[in-house]
């Protein structure tokens, strides 16, 4: 596996013990629709977190959370919008991003609540 790939699962697991210490129930992790995937989705209360992951070993070429892209942000829209209806849920949704940089000088996570918002 590519290093980027294997920074990239674990950052996933970085987030996921991050949301579960924050009282998350973890619904999904890496949920596929067609071709499109949303890295977690988890519930806190009765929201619904669509939780996109984003991992980077520095800041060098920006923040992680400046690399969710709009064509990014629709297929999350789509992907989620089939997981309400096949389950049947009547749940307000929230998009986040979790942004992680790890790299010698240690790991910071920082939480985007409401990161962007759906048309």
């Amino acid at each position: 596996m590519a290093q980027h790939n294997e920074l990239g699962k674990k950052g996933e697991q970085l987030a996921i013990d991050y949301l579960i210490e924050n009282k998350y129930d973890i619904l999904e992790q890496n949920y596929r629709f067609q071709k499109a995937e949303i890295d977690i989705i988890a519930q806190k209360r009765e929201v619904l977190a669509v939780i996109e992951v984003k991992t980077r070993s520095s800041t060098d070429f920006g923040h992680p959370q400046e690399f969710v892209k709009p064509k990014q942000i629709r297929n999350l829209v789509k992907v989620i919008d089939e997981y309400i209806t096949a389950n049947d849920l009547d749940v307000e949704v929230r998009f986040d991003i979790i942004a992680i940089v790890k790299n010698k000088d240690g790991i910071k996570i920082e939480h985007l609540e409401d990161a962007f918002y759906h048309f």
